[in-house]
């Protein structure tokens, strides 16, 4: 297996990317090819110990894709783009997967444009596992699609469920549809039509699910538009982040509850870092012809490590072909429902 690395995306760029893809390939069966400026990934490869230039695939790629840059037009205009020439070496089989830390958008519209949808997916989705009281769920879309058709999200919950099946290991992944109410009548006309079409599909589906049942595992896969799954998720982060600052205040407050802090400091930071999202790695793009792996803009090399490890582990699983399976059965059983699901 080969992956390859956006050395250039995120908010650190190469000081975190190179060490922590590094990080990765010691620690899983795959070969890393890093992307991006050449002079400048063999200067942080001689930081690290123990590594030769030898040792690591370089492919060049003279400029960057920034966070404030239209998407499509970047993509269609910077060629030369560690993004873009990384999301190439996938098209062209020269990589069998890929991971950025970069713009979300650029990813996406690489994705579509040069890496091309699996048949009988209309949108691929950024999919991200998410901590539950009873362990992980996964939520999407986390920001693709700003915008949805009930079809799209019927395809996201046959994409998810094959997610989850490699991700948690189960045979049958519950599926929920994110709502303001459990009711099938709740939602709005996307989300009430989409419920008719899960309602009839030949997957898990368990129903609406409302925001605060998420992380009491009211189903493994959680169905929402990308605009509505980015602010469920980018809330989740600010109020664990809040919570813990917090607990923190509380805990130095007087000298009995410093006490108490030390003896639950262990249990305290086992919850953290099931909240941490450098601990859950990167959110594949789900629903293309090749793997596309979304890492955190923050991450940094531990993060990173962790996301091209996931991105190993996903390929080792085969989820693009059971994917590609998945979705033309889904898009067999609905062809009659499209007239009135979207």
């Amino acid at each position: 297996m080969r992956i390859a690395v956006d050395c250039m995306g995120g908010d650190y760029g190469p000081a975190e990317m190179v060490p922590g893809a590094l990080r990765a390939a010691k620690e899983c069966e795959a070969d890393i090819v890093l992307v991006g400026d050449e002079n400048v990934i063999r200067r942080h490869l001689d930081a690290v110990e123990g590594v030769s230039a030898a040792q690591v695939d370089i492919v060049h790629a003279p400029s960057t894709i920034s966070m404030d840059e239209d998407p499509l037009s970047a993509v269609r205009h910077k060629r030369d783009s560690s993004l873009v020439v990384a999301a190439r070496l996938v098209r062209e089989s020269s990589a069998e997967a890929m991971v950025s830390a970069g713009s979300t958008g650029a990813l996406v519209a690489v994705g579509a444009l040069s890496v091309g949808r699996l048949p009988g997916v209309s949108r691929p989705a950024l999919a991200t596992p998410i901590p539950t009281i009873s362990g992980a769920c996964v939520l999407l879309d986390i920001g693709a699609n700003p915008d949805c058709r009930p079809l799209h999200l019927l395809e996201f919950a046959a994409l998810g469920s094959v997610y989850a099946s490699s991700l948690l290991k189960l045979d049958q992944p519950r599926i929920g549809l994110l709502s303001n109410g459990t009711e099938p009548s709740k939602g709005n006309a996307v989300t009430c039509a989409a419920h008719s079409l899960l309602a009839e599909s030949s997957l898990n589906f368990v129903g609406n699910v409302e925001s605060r049942s998420v992380l009491f595992g009211a189903a493994d896969v959680v169905v929402t538009d990308g605009f509505t799954g980015n602010i469920l998720l980018k809330s989740m982060e600010g109020v664990g982040s809040a919570i813990f600052d917090m607990v923190r205040q509380a805990a130095m407050s007087n000298m009995r509850s410093r006490t108490g802090a030390l003896l639950m400091k262990p249990a305290l930071r086992q919850v953290k870092r099931r909240m941490d999202y450098s601990e859950y790695g990167g959110a594949p793009l789900l629903g293309l012809a090749g793997l596309l792996v979304k890492a955190h803009g923050s991450s940094d090399r531990k993060a990173f490590a962790n996301a091209v490890r996931v991105t190993s582990d996903l390929l080792g699983s085969g989820i693009t072909q059971k994917m590609a399976e998945a979705c033309q059965i889904q898009k067999g059983s609905c062809q009659t429902e499209v007239s009135h699901g979207d």
